[in-house]
């Protein structure tokens, strides 16, 4: 669309009363955001974790992820 004549067919688009969500998936395009961030971590448990995020088949950051999220919500702190 490179100019305003080829935007113009668009621009009378009505909405319709009603539409048919009974198929539809809560959620499904939503992403949460990931925040990129530095940890400083033992050798020894870097290597602990890295190990077992292997033996999963999940990226360590996932798993990090998960045991952090895990410890959150026995604090309490449930998202």
């Amino acid at each position: 669309m490179k100019n305003v004549e080829q935007r113009a067919k668009y621009d009378n688009f009505e909405l319709k009363d009603h539409y048919d969500f009974k198929g539809g998936v809560r959620g499904r395009f939503y992403k949460p955001k990931k925040v990129p961030t530095t940890m400083r971590l033992d050798n020894d448990i870097l290597l602990f974790l890295k190990k077992e995020a292997s033996e999963k088949k999940i990226a360590y950051q996932t798993l990090i992820n998960t045991l952090l999220r895990e410890h959150m919500q026995v604090a309490g702190l449930k998202k």
